[in-house]
């Protein structure tokens, strides 16, 4: 398959382009791209010549009109997650942001491009629609009638280290193939072994890399971290030593749902899911041995981005703003995975391209 007959790719919400570097790897070609947010945009432009990832408009996809965006024979997107999340407010729909799913259904009826792929975050399955549906759903009928063709549509909820990401990450992926096609439901990619997978796997790296700063722990978060061991958490700090707000927490484990704050993963486990605020209360984002947070470049690695993915440099020095694109990307290797099925189930000679 040439260049010129690859799938077309149209990218929504790309945020830094994770999942976009694993479609292209698996040998699509990238035909439109884009995200509102500014620090997503920039790290893209970055790397976008490197891997090949093309332009990025960064308007606001509500202001897009379906007539700007080329045609594609695979559309991909990333809605925002935040009113699907469990570590989010869990609004679902009735967050204006859950309702930037409609934006997709209208490029989608416009373009009916062969393949749709939606990502979101587990909560997405228990979030209801306006009208009380489940939103799994009300997606699997929006998108099985659209169009008067329609897509065959399955969804599943797959964890990132099963396809050789080091990090157990649940993610849902719905998937449609348009019926008139012939092929049917997409079949999910088999699981992968997980070896060399773990914490220390990850920190086993060359020396030289780039983006290896850190965020600095704010002083109360520092005395936190000192007293917890690898493979621990906030359970093993003393009771005496915690704040109020974490000593009303220990007295009543069973209200608040047994929290993990402060993990610590060893390095002989898979780390926890790295997201997008970076903060040691609500992911594994300590260093086992160190008291840190894991550097800009660590905690790539453990989204499986290549050590030369760029997230800033002279340019570009948010650091903060580089823990939240990455948290928030969709990991390139799990990606890669899903593109690989979808190139050999639909995409099978250059006669589909054209």
């Amino acid at each position: 398959m040439t260049e010129a007959t690859a799938p077309r790719l149209i990218s929504l919400f790309s945020g830094c382009g994770g999942l976009d570097l694993g479609f292209i790897r698996a040998g699509f070609k990238g035909v439109w791209a884009n995200d509102f947010d500014a620090d997503a945009q920039a790290v893209y432009k970055k790397n976008a010549k490197k891997f090949n990832l093309g332009e990025i408009d960064g308007r606001d996809i509500l202001t897009v009109g379906e007539d700007e965006i080329p045609d594609g024979d695979i559309l991909t997107a990333g809605f925002p997650c935040q009113p699907f999340s469990n570590a989010g407010n869990r609004k679902g729909v009735h967050d204006s942001r859950g309702m930037l799913y409609k934006e997709c259904l209208r490029i989608i009826q416009k373009k009916m491009p062969k393949v749709v792929v939606f990502e979101n975050v587990k909560g997405l399955l228990s979030a209801k629609y306006i009208d009380g549906r489940k939103l799994p759903d009300t997606i699997i009928e929006d998108l099985s009638t659209i169009g008067d063709i329609g897509y065959d549509v399955v969804y599943e909820l797959l964890n990132a280290s099963d396809y050789g990401v080091p990090q157990n990450r649940q993610r849902v992926l719905f998937v449609g193939i348009r019926k008139d096609l012939g092929i049917g439901n997409f079949i999910f990619p088999a699981k992968q072994n997980k070896e060399n997978l773990t914490v220390g796997d990850v920190l086993n790296m060359p020396d030289g890399l780039p983006n290896q700063e850190h965020w600095v722990y704010s002083p109360q978060a520092l005395e936190m971290v000192e007293q917890i061991s690898e493979g621990g958490s906030w359970k093993d700090v003393p009771y005496e030593n915690l704040a109020p707000r974490f000593q009303r927490i220990r007295d009543d484990m069973k209200k608040y749902r047994s929290p993990n704050f402060y993990r610590r993963f060893s390095r002989t486990e898979i780390c926890g899911t790295i997201t997008a605020s970076a903060q040691p209360e609500n992911c594994g984002i300590t260093h086992p041995t160190e008291n840190r947070r894991y550097t800009i470049r660590e905690i790539a690695r453990f989204q499986s981005f290549p050590d030369d993915f760029m997230f800033f440099d002279d340019s570009l020095k948010n650091i903060v703003a580089a823990y939240k694109v990455i948290g928030n990307a969709v990991p390139p290797n799990l990606a890669h995975n899903i593109a690989t099925a979808i190139m050999e189930q639909v995409f099978k000679g250059d006669e589909v391209c054209q």
